[in-house]
């Protein structure tokens, strides 16, 4: 029973001391005036009467009534309940305020309805003041205190005859129960009653309406947030006008928390003079009236709710986390359906009459029934993770907030986790936790409807109906007695406040008042208390825990085939069956990932372990501590699947022996773990084990034992059933399922409590002493384990402290707020080199002891064990420690002394011939750099990298080798290399090992073949060896003379070594040189190649030089030419001439000759008929260095010219002819820029020469005049006036030029017209060219349009070459836009300039560097997307530089290819220039499509015409700083692109593109070394005695190389070229048009680069078929790797598989293998043999004219023979189909199987002719008749001793045959043969003698024989 009211007090008015016009209140009386013993009187009850203040009002206002709640110290509530009304003011206080009382408005007005025009006007500046009546209780009782506090009001003013003492009095004496739903009238004896009905249950809460008008007020998502908000512990502050308002808010949203309980700041009306509160650090739901709402907006981080205005506002620096999903949409949903049960049925089209509306106390409940159901199903299995760590005196319960998180799935979420650390949910353990306590609706819900509403969760109809059964209950509980009598209570009549007031509310009389109290108190105690006896029950412990959401298990599902693996392996350890083991052991490994298979594993472990402990063997030890390792490493610091827990006794019962009496446990090697240095998780183990020993106390010990063999010994600990330590451990390791009969520890502790009471006082005493000791025991024994875990083996290391820095952190926190301090200094201490190596073990022993202390004295404080006892503990926990490090100290010793954990073999690097090691093997780590494949990424695949393995420094190359570091892998080689010279950035870094995870010393170097290592280098490896490996890396990179480079040491161990030359003595030596050049020269010239239609160039295995354009070559330039007609005229001095002899040969010098483009011949008899002539000008380079010596130059000028011309010229570049069209005979011609006085003299006015010409105009007019003779000396042009009559082109005719009906790309923006001018177009050149109009409109500024600025082209097709202007240019000069500013065009000349901008080389160098950084990133991504890589790549713009070069590229195609010459002068003429002269000569011409044409190419425009290749790669240390400029891989680059797009035009594979682009910065050859011709013949590169080639020397040049490589294999061949003739191309070049190259992106890691083909070839294969043990033969399967390894390889296209296939017949059938390139020759022209012979169906043309743009892709058509339909690969566009139809039958009889029955049995041969011939045997021998074969394609005649016979009997080579002739019969010769059928065949070695069976045969096959002499 409790008093209804505690005090009643009567609060007035009183000035403020210190005279301000704000009065303050004044407690007139209280009664009782002495305070209760239970219940102190509350202080500051007369601030909370008035919230807003005490105030004069210069009206009457209605009576106010509202509720404030007071909060003690001891947490109790205290309700006062206020009503207040007005007083007119007594003079005396009239005059105080008198001043103040104008200025006060109704500002007090306190939110009650406007006051009424009073009646009776008061006296003018008549003021009234407030009085309240307050009613002190601590019960909940609203009505009843409104009720009575307006009765005491009703007969003060109605002035009723009552006497106010004894009403008061009653009030204060009336008692009423608490709680049990009982009902009590009481009567304050004025003629009232009242009816209180008090709640069933007293936990809980009453709400009356506050919820349902709170969402009234704010909706459902406001109240939402407010919810979380109030459960995570943010400030919540509600703003109103009115104070019931507030109160019923706060009280609401109360009530929605339950069943936690908010335990902090909560005041519902907050007075004005307290609102700093608002400010305090700690969470509060807090009210304000409106009026203040300007101070709540200062605040920065509190939740304002505006009731009147339904906000909540939520301020940016606050982060409500919500409900997790689908929690918070489903309670969304029904709160949606409780609060508008219309809303289901607003769409229906025959809605029911009406719904019934539930009342608004019925609708109340109902919310707080969604509320119940969303705790009970957040909340289900509560009680599995409750530990009861002790049950007497007072249960001690703790929560497993780890293991409840992960059991739900809700490890991540954000809300659960807030709310199991706050304040409330503590307050719900200890309060609900109790085993043995009254229960209530929460505890019925959760334990037994859990199935329900899992099942209702998608049936909203079935949830409402469950909601509206709890909503029931609670309405029950608060109003038990549904038929109440009606109140009776007098109320004051309408109006009454505006009476005046016959007099103030009168003083009561103490005394009277007191008697009325004391009476009732007496009689009070004299009567038994009639309290329910509260009924006390066990708490159901419900369904054990499920997840929130069943989340599917994701990669790793719990299969029952990754935990046999598990288990079989570890039985296989045990058994010692290593081998079996270390196979399984990668799948364990991986499977580990997923939870079930880890606590597979740790309960298999369990399985070993014998009364605690295990003893293993070294190899037994290291597989389970390795599988223990893999478990651990998952798991976070809170360990919330219990993996760590179950482990934990495990780690100290495996152990090994080291020697006698040193043993080795598994915790020594299993330290590294977050999870250990967790405070949280060791509690939670403690807390486990604690459970587990106190129950077994109270069982049974038959019981005991029984359970304790269930659990499985010490795994079991803490796993019985609900409050378990890992519950999650018992049930879904499965180790047992929980018996019925098997009591939980709550089931116990339960029992235990009911039965305390009974107990006697000793039998009490005892059994607390046993708990206490229990609980002592485990902190010792947890002390131990702990000392265990923390120590490192190696404690002099102090690795501990540096590694986990959680025991650093936590030195300075309090239990688990962290602060990093600690850490700070640990680290800073250990990067000081001094002192930390010294503190030794005192810092490891120190910190451990310090976190074991903190762990004990909080788990000891909380779990009750006594003050000695603890410090005990804390004399106790040093020893320990100090005892643990020494034990160690002998491990450490001992397990140093095992032999050491083999670290991987070094592996040393194949090196090619010459190759030498500089440094041997730095052991390294090779960590990932951003690449994904390396890392196992997105493409799948392994983890590679990081792998372990050495670093190599060769003269040639950097080399890694190694072995991944990832178990998983398995024993893959890794290989990772790149030349030294393709170096560009090399940076030091510290990163981690990826073993022990020590911060070590790095190098990252990048290099420009896209390949980077990242290295850590090993401890072992010393800083000194790191930097003895960088500064050599340095000296070879950047070597100070090219001299020193690998292509030059490389040939100079062959060579006889040369003296170096004194630099200044340039000229003698260059004499000497040429000397040894003519010697060359003769015998070059002497010995002539005798060719047949095409030069084959002899086998250049003598030359060597590295890179492709400096090569000489000993081609003859022409049968017929003797060595006089080469020299040039005698004029030239003799030296001169011999050079000459020389520089003949050269690459250009063949492609002029080839090209028409003019010969050398004496002045006086030149040729007038050719424009051009090849001028020796520039033999000695006198007239520009970087050019070769021999150049193209127009008949008409004069060599002494030439020098003054080249003076307009930057680096003395004049222009020259590099290339001539075969059709139009327009001319490319390449300079370097113009000087500035060169671009005025070109464009200044002809006719005013000034008097005093200077030598800069007379070299101007020098420059007009050579670009005239250019002019003229196209035969187009040479007319007399030397313009050109083709005005006005059309583009539509620009269209129709196109040579075939097969053209590329037409140049129309319109694709339509385009098609038509194709198809209707002759060939050929242009017919009639008439005017059009189109081209008027079109833009003549050529450099706006490159540069992107005109009217773009559809799809990036070539600018139309009409655009031009009308009037077509002889010469186009392309410039350089910045370079031509403000020169205007002069109409009379007939060139004309096209200013473009180009990019400079440093764009070049600066994107190259980008784009490296995108391919090779150098560290992984945060996030890797394939959209960063492709941001990074646009960065770059290189492919915009691409676009730029194919763009100008096919603008001066179209030019060349409509007739107009072009001169390209960009920048100094051998960067850019360089590059488009070779793209467009590329595309213009078929020949430098093919192998040899592009070589050519490489040598004539980049190598001999001076790209500086040795200033742009930086070969030395005077280029260092220039860095490297990759103009030649750009150039790569763009041919890859249009090879992208032309896949069949050309000869060579992209590979061969790749391989130039590795070794043209490679350095391996000489080809590419220096800058000019004139420094290789300076160097004496160029032209070599050929007196060495006898040396076994390493290739020097890399055609040389390419060469011999092509004849071994087709890896530089394109099995689908098949040219069209004279096609050119004009591919498209928007960036959307090109790929990035896989160059840039590519690696296998298996071999390295595949570019050094010797390396790459790795280790043959062993034969599949047999295996060496006799064993079956294995399965030919091999799984390729993206990322390792090399995919063409691994799987050879379909061709190049057959032709290997055929080598290796050839070679078991023991004949020499034919050349790959022979069979392939063969099969094509086959091929064409059986084309279409018929003509029936689509001719093949056409079936490839109609494939757009990029042509028959793929040379594979199915054509319709007669018979059937045959696959045949038409690699070759012309097809024979005159051919007869017997042969087109033959064909297609044989084509099925032609491209397999070529390569089977010797029978199915290539045989020309074949039949039976006599052959007369050699000396003496008798003649014989034998099957002759006669082999077209192999030149053989071979012959069979039958026809059956597969095997060769002898071979007649055609090549060595001199002559047939008839023979005459000799001895022994058929008889009955014609002589006429006898023939001779003689040969350079004998007369080979045959017959035929007759004449006509004989006669068939002397012509056969004779047909293929006469082919060959």
């Amino acid at each position: 029973m409790a008093r209804l009211a505690d005090y009643f007090v009567l609060v007035a008015f009183g000035p403020h001391p210190r005279g301000s016009g704000e009065g303050q209140g004044q407690i007139l009386q209280r009664f009782p005036e002495k305070d209760w013993e239970d219940n102190p009187f509350p202080q500051g009850i007369e601030l909370f009467c008035q919230p807003s203040g005490w105030q004069l009002c210069p009206e009457r206002n209605p009576p106010t009534f509202f509720v404030a709640v007071l909060t003690d110290i001891n947490s109790e509530r205290h309700y006062c309940a206020c009503l207040t009304f007005w007083e007119p003011v007594e003079p005396t206080q009239e005059e105080l305020c008198a001043r103040d009382a104008a200025e006060r408005d109704e500002e007090a007005d306190e939110g009650g309805p406007g006051a009424l025009p009073p009646p009776t006007p008061s006296p003018p500046g008549q003021l009234f003041a407030p009085k309240t009546l307050v009613l002190v209780s601590r019960l909940d009782h609203v009505e009843v205190f409104r009720n009575s506090l307006g009765l005491i009001y009703t007969i003060h003013v109605e002035g009723l005859n009552v006497g106010l003492e004894n009403v008061v009095g009653n009030l204060l004496t009336c008692v009423i129960p608490l709680a049990g739903g009982s009902q009590r009238t009481i009567s304050l004896g004025a003629g009232d009653r009242q009816v209180i009905q008090t709640p069933l249950a007293d936990s809980l809460p009453v709400s009356r309406c506050s919820v349902a008008l709170l969402f009234r007020q704010l909706g459902i998502t406001n109240v939402l947030s407010l919810f979380c908000a109030a459960l995570t512990e943010h400030k919540v502050l509600f703003l109103s006008r009115s104070y019931q308002r507030l109160s019923d808010a706060c009280r609401g949203l109360l009530a929605l928390l339950f069943p936690l309980r908010y335990s902090f700041t909560y005041v519902p009306i907050l007075p004005a003079q307290l609102l700093e509160v608002l400010s305090t650090p700690t969470p509060f739901i807090i009210g304000v009236n409106a009026a203040f709402q300007a101070e709540a907006q200062e605040l920065l981080d509190v939740i304002v709710a505006d009731l009147d205005g339904g906000t909540v506002t939520v301020p940016e620096c606050v982060h409500i986390p919500p409900l997790p999903e689908p929690l918070q949409s489903q309670t969304h949903s029904i709160l949606s359906m409780v609060l508008d049960p219309e809303l289901e049925l607003a769409d229906l089209a025959f809605p029911p009459p009406t719904t019934s509306i539930s009342s608004l106390k019925m609708q109340d409940k109902e919310l707080r029934a969604v509320f119940l159901r969303l705790f009970a199903q957040l909340l289900q299995g509560y009680r599995w993770c409750l530990h009861m760590v002790r049950i007497h005196p007072e249960p001690v319960i703790r929560f497993h907030k780890a293991a409840f998180l992960g059991q739900r799935g809700l490890v991540e979420d954000d809300f659960l986790m807030k709310v199991l650390e706050g304040m409330a949910f503590a307050g719900f353990v200890s309060e609900r936790g109790v085993p043995y306590r009254p229960t209530d609706l929460f505890d019925e819900l959760v334990a037994h409807e859990v199935a329900r509403m899992r099942a209702d969760e998608n049936h909203p109809q079935r949830v409402l109906r469950h909601v509206k059964e709890l909503a029931e209950q609670l309405y029950k509980n608060e109003n038990p007695y549904p038929a109440v009598a009606m109140h009776k209570v007098q109320r004051p009549g309408e109006a009454s406040h505006l009476r005046r007031a016959p007099r103030p509310f009168p003083r009561l009389d103490e005394g009277m008042v007191q008697w009325i109290v004391d009476q009732a108190t007496a009689k009070m105690q004299g009567a038994p208390p009639a309290v329910k006896a509260e009924k006390r029950t066990t708490v159901p412990s419900g369904p054990p825990m499920t997840a929130i959401v069943e989340r599917s298990g994701g990669l790793h599902g719990n299969s029952a085939r990754r935990l046999e693996v598990v288990r079989n392996c570890i039985s296989y350890v045990f058994e010692g069956k290593m081998l079996e083991a270390k196979k399984l052991l990668p799948a364990v490994l991986r499977a580990l990932k997923g939870r079930a298979a880890r606590r597979c594993l740790a309960q298999e472990l369990h399985l070993h372990v014998q009364q605690n402990r295990a003893v293993l063997d070294h190899q037994q030890f290291d597989f389970v501590v390795r599988m223990m390792n893999c478990c651990l490493q998952d798991c976070t610091s809170l360990d919330e699947h219990g993996i760590a827990a179950a482990l934990l006794p495990l780690v100290t019962a495996f152990c090994r022996k080291l020697s006698p009496g040193v043993t080795q446990f598994a915790y020594s090697c299993v330290q590294e773990h977050v999870v250990w240095s967790t405070p949280q998780f060791w509690e939670a183990m403690f807390y486990g084990d604690v459970q587990t020993h106190i129950r077994a106390l109270y069982l049974e010990p038959a019981e005991d034992r029984d359970s304790f063999s269930v659990c499985g010994g010490s795994l079991g600990r803490g796993m019985g059933g609900p409050g378990s330590c890992s519950p999650v451990a018992l049930r879904q390791v499965g180790e047992a399922p929980v018996q019925e009969d098997e009591r939980s520890a709550l089931d116990v502790a339960s029992e235990q409590r009911r039965l305390w009471p009974t107990l006697s006082r000793e039998k009490q005493q005892e059994l607390v002493q046993k708990e206490e000791s229990t609980v002592f025991s485990q902190a010792i024994h947890y002390a131990n384990r702990m000392s265990y875990l923390l120590l490192p083996l190696d404690s002099s290391k102090s690795r501990l402290l540096r590694e986990r820095a959680g025991l650093g952190e936590l030195e300075s926190a309090s239990n688990s707020l962290v602060t990093n301090s600690m850490a700070g200094s640990v680290a800073e201490s250990y990067d000081t080199e001094s002192g930390f190596e010294d503190a030794e073990t005192c810092d490891v022993a120190g910190a451990v002891v310090r976190f074991i202390n903190r762990f004990v004295d909080k788990v000891c404080t909380e779990s009750g064990v006594t003050s000695d006892h603890l410090k005990g503990l804390h004399v106790m926990v040093p020893d320990i420690v100090q005892m643990h490090i020494e034990t160690l100290e002998a491990v450490h010793r001992e397990s140093k002394r095992l032999p050491p954990i083999q670290k991987p073999k070094l592996l040393r690097p194949r090196l090619l011939p010459g190759e030498e090691c500089v440094l041997d093997g730095l052991r390294v780590y090779l960590l990932p750099d951003g690449r994904e494949e390396g890392a196992g990424g997105p493409g799948g695949g392994p983890a590679l990298l990081p792998a372990e393995g050495a670093v190599f420094l060769t003269t040639y190359r950097v080399i890694f080798t190694g072995m991944p570091t990832d178990p998983l892998v398995g024993e893959q080689v890794v290989v990772r290399s790149f030349p030294v010279a393709a170096l560009t950035k090399e940076k030091r870094v510290s990163v981690q090992t990826p073993v022990d995870q020590l911060l070590q010393d790095g190098l990252q170097l990048r290099s420009c073949t896209f390949q980077l290592l990242k290295m850590a280098f090993d401890e072992e490896v010393g800083s000194d060896s790191a930097e003895l490996f960088r500064k050599q890396l340095h000296k070879l990179r950047y070597p100070p003379d090219i001299r020193g480079t690998f292509a030059l040491n490389l040939g100079s161990a062959h060579t006889p070594g040369r003296p170096p030359r004194a630099n200044k003595d340039k000229g003698p030596s260059f004499r000497t040189l040429s000397r040894n050049l003519v010697k060359n020269a003769k015998k070059t010239i002497g010995r002539q190649y005798v060719t047949r239609k095409k030069y084959n160039p002899p086998s250049w295995e003598h030359r060597g030089q590295p890179p492709p354009e400096d090569q000489e070559d000993e081609i003859s330039v022409s049968e017929e030419l003797e060595p006089s007609t080469l020299t040039p005229s005698l004029a030239l001095k003799p030296s001169d001439r011999m050079t000459m002899s020389s520089l003949v040969e050269r690459a250009c010098c063949r492609d002029y000759q080839r090209l028409g483009l003019g010969t050398l011949s004496s002045s006086l008899s030149r040729a007038k008929s050719e424009p051009f002539r090849i001028s020796p000008v520039n033999r000695m380079y006198a007239i520009c260095r970087s050019y070769p010596g021999l150049l193209i130059v127009p008949q008409s000028v004069q060599d002494n010219a030439l020098q003054r011309v080249s003076r307009c010229y930057r680096q003395n570049r004049f222009p020259v002819v590099c290339w001539r069209s075969g059709r139009s005979k327009a001319v490319l011609l390449r300079s370097g820029g113009l000087h500035g006085k060169g671009v005025v003299g070109l464009f200044k006015a002809q006719n005013a020469p000034s008097p005093g010409q200077s030598q800069a105009d007379s070299s101007s007019l020098e420059q007009e005049k050579y670009l005239q003779a250019v002019v003229s000396s196209m035969p187009r042009y040479a007319d007399a006036s030397g313009r050109n009559t083709l005005s006005g082109f059309s583009s539509a005719h620009m269209g129709s030029h196109v040579p075939s009906p097969r053209a590329r790309v037409t140049t129309l923006s319109n694709p339509m017209a385009a098609s038509a001018s194709r198809r209707t177009a002759p060939r050929g050149k242009w017919g009639s060219v008439r005017a059009s109009g189109r081209s008027g409109g079109l833009s003549t500024d050529v450099g706006s349009r490159l540069a992107g600025v005109g009217p773009p082209q559809a799809n990036g097709a070539p600018p139309e070459p009409g655009f031009l202007r009308p009037q077509r240019a002889a010469l186009y000069i392309i410039g350089d836009k910045a370079q031509l500013k403000g020169v205007r065009p002069d109409p009379l000349q007939q060139w004309e300039l096209v200013p473009i901008e180009v990019f400079e080389a440093r764009q070049v160098k600066a994107s190259f560097k980008k784009l490296l950084k995108a391919c090779v990133p150098g560290c992984p991504a945060t996030e890797p997307s394939p959209a960063s890589f492709l941001r990074s790549l646009e960065d770059s713009e290189w492919l915009i530089q691409i676009h730029k070069l194919l763009q100008v590229s096919v603008l001066v195609v179209e030019l060349l290819d409509s007739g107009s010459s072009v001169l390209v002068s960009l920048e100094d003429g051998w960067d850019i220039t360089t590059q488009v002269v070779s793209l467009v000569q590329l595309l213009s011409d078929p020949f430098y499509r093919t192998l040899e044409g592009f070589r050519l190419l490489v040598e004539k425009e980049w190598l001999s015409f001076g790209h500086r290749f040795s200033h742009r790669g930086a070969h030395t240390l005077a280029g260092q700083s220039s860095g490297f400029t990759p103009v030649f891989l750009q150039f790569l680059d763009c041919v890859h692109q249009i090879h992208l797009q032309f896949p069949m035009e050309f000869e060579f594979s992209p590979f061969y593109l790749k391989f130039l682009g590795y070794h043209h910065v490679s350095r391996r050859f000489r080809t590419f070394l220096l800058d000019s011709d004139y420094e290789r013949i300076e160097l004496g590169l160029l032209y070599e005695e050929k007196g060495d080639r006898r040396a076994p020397q390493a290739c020097r040049s890399v055609w040389e190389y390419v060469e011999r490589l092509s004849k071994r294999t087709p890896v530089f061949y394109n099995y689908m070229y098949a040219p069209e003739d004279a096609e050119v191309l004009r591919p498209y070049s928007n960036v959307s048009n090109l790929k990035v190259w896989d160059f840039y992106t590519e690696e296998t890691l298996a071999e390295g680069p595949p570019y050094d083909w010797e390396l790459a070839q790795g280790p043959p294969e062993p034969p599949e078929e047999e295996r060496p043990d006799g064993g079956a033969p294995q399965s030919r399967r091999r799984v390729v790797w993206p990322c390792y390894d090399s995919r063409p390889r691994a799987q050879p296209d379909a061709i190049s598989r057959l032709l290997e296939e055929m080598q290796r017949l050839e070679t078991e059938l023991g004949r020499p293998p034919e050349r790959w390139k022979d069979a392939w020759d063969r099969v094509k022209a086959a091929q064409r043999l059986e084309g279409r012979p018929d003509g029936r169906g689509t001719p093949s043309s056409l079936l490839v004219s109609s494939v757009p743009h990029h042509r028959r892709s793929l040379g594979v058509y199915l054509q319709e023979g007669p018979v059937g339909s045959t696959l045949s690969l038409s690699l070759d566009s012309d097809q024979s189909s005159g051919s007869t139809a017997s042969s087109s039958r033959q064909a297609a009889r044989r084509s099925t199987s032609t491209l397999y029955s070529q390569f089977q049995t010797a029978e199915s041969e290539n045989r020309s002719y074949e039949g039976t011939l006599y052959k007369k045997g050699a000396f003496m021998k008798p003649w014989k008749a034998r099957w002759f074969v006669l082999d077209k394609t192999k030149h053989q005649l071979r012959y069979y001793d039958h026809r059956a016979d597969t095997e060769c009997k002898g071979v007649i080579d055609l090549a060595e045959v001199e002559a047939v002739a008839p023979g005459t019969p000799a001895m022994g010769a058929p008889k009955t043969v014609d002589e006429k059928a006898f023939f001779d065949v003689k040969t350079t070695r004998r007369v080979y003698n045959f017959c035929a069976q007759d004449v006509p045969s004989a006669q068939q096959w002397v012509d056969q024989i004779q047909s293929c002499l006469s082919d060959a």
